[in-house]
């Protein structure tokens, strides 16, 4: 008989519908342990990021310490996405809060001493990655402890969700995403663009996890109402979009994306038009004399990243069933 290896999980979360799933997902994981959860602003403000948190892991049963983070970009004027969410990141269900209370220390200061303490840490990042970027300007060190870091975010070679260039977890940080990409973690970009289609929950899909009837399950479909339809008026498709829990799944089990390869991936920053940008260097020319000037810090000072390109949409479905079951 086999013997399960535990595996140690860091998230970095800016709680709202999705990303709570996202949690169940980790929580419920019989391999994994779950060092802490740290929060960042992103969908919601940090200190609802943070209420959406506490309640997931109560609901979970479970007991993992809960930081908050960063309430603002790096450089650029927030911008929630509570257009989507609902105005608490939850479909506006009010849920009560918890009765576990945050942690009184920093979430960079936790990402620091989590990673420090647990080499070869998995890194799972849900939001925007300000509380990431701090904590790599603060301590490079850490980059070397961090066996994946495992982002969702990106539209790679795509369109996006939020501008047509770029997807929302980089666009309202595109800074700290270009830090982090330039800074030697081992990244595994998970972009929106595997989360739709196929990979939606249909009215089949969301009857069939309602059927468990238990409050996971009735959870997590109930909270991303709002986002159901608002996903809707933003696609055309009709059903639950689920990219944080997708990015879980992979991060669980990185088989069920059947094409991976890696490219040097460069955020751009300031362009009024395509601010926020994943450019993946999916060719692999970045290095050619007429982009090299332009690609030279990442060349220099950042490794390539491993591109999901496709999803196993049965298996993914089947990783989430189990989590709510």
């Amino acid at each position: 008989m086999l013997t399960r290896v535990m595996r140690t999980f860091l998230i970095d979360t800016d709680t709202a519908s999705d990303d709570a799933v996202a949690l169940i997902m980790a929580l419920r994981a019989p391999e994994v342990r779950v060092a802490a959860i740290t929060v960042v602003a992103g969908n919601v403000d940090v200190q609802q990021a943070t209420r959406n948190a506490l309640y997931t892991v109560e609901l979970c049963g479970a007991t993992v310490p809960v930081y908050s983070g960063a309430a603002k970009p790096l450089l650029c004027a927030y911008q929630s996405a509570t257009w989507f969410h609902g105005r608490d990141g939850l479909g506006d269900h009010d849920y009560p809060p918890a009765k576990q209370a945050a942690e009184t220390s920093h979430a960079i200061d936790a990402i620091i001493g989590e990673v420090d303490r647990n080499p070869g840490i998995v890194l799972v990042t849900l939001g925007p990655l300000t509380n990431i970027a701090m904590a790599v300007l603060r301590a490079p060190e850490i980059v070397a402890k961090v066996s994946r870091c495992v982002i969702m975010g990106g539209a790679p070679c795509c369109e996006g969700n939020v501008t047509p260039a770029a997807e929302y977890n980089i666009w309202v940080d595109p800074d700290a995403a270009r830090i982090v990409m330039r800074s030697g973690l081992p990244i595994e970009l998970i972009g929106w663009q595997l989360c739709r289609g196929e990979a939606v929950l249909s009215e089949k899909d969301i009857n069939h996890v309602l059927s468990f009837n238990n409050k996971l399950a009735k959870f997590a479909i109930e909270c991303n109402s709002h986002a159901r339809s608002a996903y809707k008026v933003q696609t055309g498709e009709d059903g639950i979009c689920l990219p944080d829990p997708v990015a879980m799944c992979l991060a669980l089990d990185p088989t069920v994306g059947t094409d991976w390869s890696e490219h040097y991936v460069e955020v751009e920053t300031r362009s009024e038009l395509t601010r926020g940008m994943t450019v993946v260097d999916r060719l692999n020319v970045a290095g050619d004399e007429r982009n090299h000037g332009v690609w030279d810090t990442a060349l220099r000072d950042g490794r390539k990243a491993k591109v999901c390109w496709i999803l196993d949409n049965r298996r993914w479905k089947e990783a989430l069933y189990r989590a709510l079951q």
